[in-house]
């Protein structure tokens, strides 16, 4: 009879994190190999991965996931639930343990991001705001407001 236990687990918690000052994470949260910078909020339920950065003065709210190779700049704010995606199913399916498929995101300065939002392999300017539940698919290269599925831009802000 198969056993109804995982035969590996590990903790959600705090791994290989460096930190700067005056950083608040509320638990349960789980942060392994990136970099959080000055000033940075951290809410409860969110995964950060390796590889990333995420700058000063940043918020993140709860049940976000930000995956491998992404950056995200200062001041900027990342609503409940946003999640971020490193791997296009380039090859029909998951690249699974093949990093050389995953891709980078880049997140500007100042860009606020909706809850709920999807956020693909893409670079997204300064000053932006993408409305809560859309799906950035391209590149966003003009400071504005974009939203939708795929986000598109509404409007100068």
């Amino acid at each position: 009879m198969p056993s109804s236990h995982p035969s590996k687990t590990s903790q959600a918690g705090i791994k290989n994190v460096r930190f700067g000052n005056d950083v608040h994470v509320v638990s349960p949260a789980n942060l392994y190999g990136c970099s959080i910078n000055d000033g940075v909020f951290i809410g409860p339920f969110v995964e950060i991965q390796k590889n990333v950065t995420i700058g000063r003065e940043t918020r993140i709210q709860s049940h976000s996931f930000v995956c491998e190779l992404v950056t995200i700049g200062t001041k900027c704010f990342i609503g409940h639930g946003v999640m971020f995606i490193n791997d296009l199913f380039q090859n029909g399916g998951p690249a699974g343990g093949d990093k050389s498929q995953w891709k980078e995101t880049t997140i500007g300065d100042s860009v606020s991001i909706g809850s709920n939002s999807t956020i693909l392999p893409v670079r997204i300017c300064d000053n932006a705001v993408i409305g809560a539940g859309s799906v950035v698919t391209k590149d966003i290269n003009s400071p504005g407001i974009y939203a939708g599925n795929p986000a598109k831009f509404i409007r100068p802000l």
